[in-house]
């Protein structure tokens, strides 16, 4: 098994350098990667980013503001692990947890494996609106699906690289975290869930979520349910007109047909 840690990046200035060397520093029981894709940052992250000196280490920089979505994809076009897993910038979730997340797969137990933030269990919800957000969509995967999740959006899901590319996803913000989740559902796949840490941070913190995104996960979780044919069989579906054109210029920019900084090989 190898880990490759996905880290999409966008204004992170504060906290993209502690995060990165967090996860670097932490025991894993396996072989591990970090990809960290700048979605097109205007501060000082890129030269934080370059100042990260470690082979395991590899770089991108969008030449613009693609979405979270995007710079995902970009990632994991350049990941080289069994097994992905996306780790956000900001210092909402802890290093440490990631090999507890690990020990399910290594034993044989699964290959899905998500990091579920429980309310009053090492957490901390700056807001309680959000909170309730969280449980409301989840609750609507949970009924249209007929699954039984305990966190539709957290950021932490491993799962086998090879599996995520089957998924044909194709949100270029925020909505990939539900339509991943929602793909992975529909294909009967319930993941096997483990407690982790979470200190949410607010909007002046630099949170970017908002109500619309709540919106728009309840209109994707419709979508894929209701698709005439499962997301990984017969032709890709067409992609939705917002953040279409995004999306496809992201994919171009991992594959090398745009302009951008290259990933590196080795330290960024």
């Amino acid at each position: 098994m190898k880990l490759s840690i996905l880290m999409p990046v966008y204004n992170e200035e504060r906290t993209v350098a502690s995060v990165a060397r967090a996860l670097l520093a932490c025991d894993y029981p396996c072989e591990i990667e970090l990809i960290i894709v700048d979605d097109g940052s205007s501060d000082r992250t890129p030269l934080l980013i370059a100042q990260l000196c470690d082979e395991r280490v590899k770089s991108y920089r969008h030449p613009r503001n693609f979405g979270k979505g995007s710079a995902l994809l970009t990632a994991a076009q350049l990941a080289t692990g069994t097994h992905i897993l996306p780790f956000d910038a900001d210092l909402e979730y802890v290093a440490s947890d990631i090999p507890r997340l690990l020990a399910p797969v290594l034993e044989g137990r699964c290959d899905v494996v998500y990091g579920s933030r429980l309310f009053g269990v090492n957490t901390v919800y700056q807001s309680y609106r959000y909170a309730m957000g969280n449980k409301l969509t989840t609750l609507a995967a949970n009924l249209l699906f007929d699954a039984h999740l305990s966190d539709l959006h957290t950021c932490l899901k491993l799962v086998p690289l090879g599996l995520f590319h089957s998924l044909r996803l194709r949100s270029a913000g925020f909505g990939l975290d539900t339509e991943m989740t929602a793909g992975l559902l529909r294909l009967g796949i319930r993941p096997f869930e483990v407690p982790v840490t979470y200190h949410s941070r607010s909007h002046a913190e630099g949170k970017k979520l908002t109500w619309h995104d709540g919106v728009g996960c309840l209109a994707i979780l419709g979508r894929v349910r209701f698709a005439r044919v499962p997301r990984t069989t017969g032709e890709p579906a067409a992609e939705p007109a917002a953040g279409a054109a995004a999306l496809r210029e992201a994919r171009s920019v991992a594959l090398g047909g745009h302009p951008g900084e290259p990933a590196s090989t080795g330290a960024a």
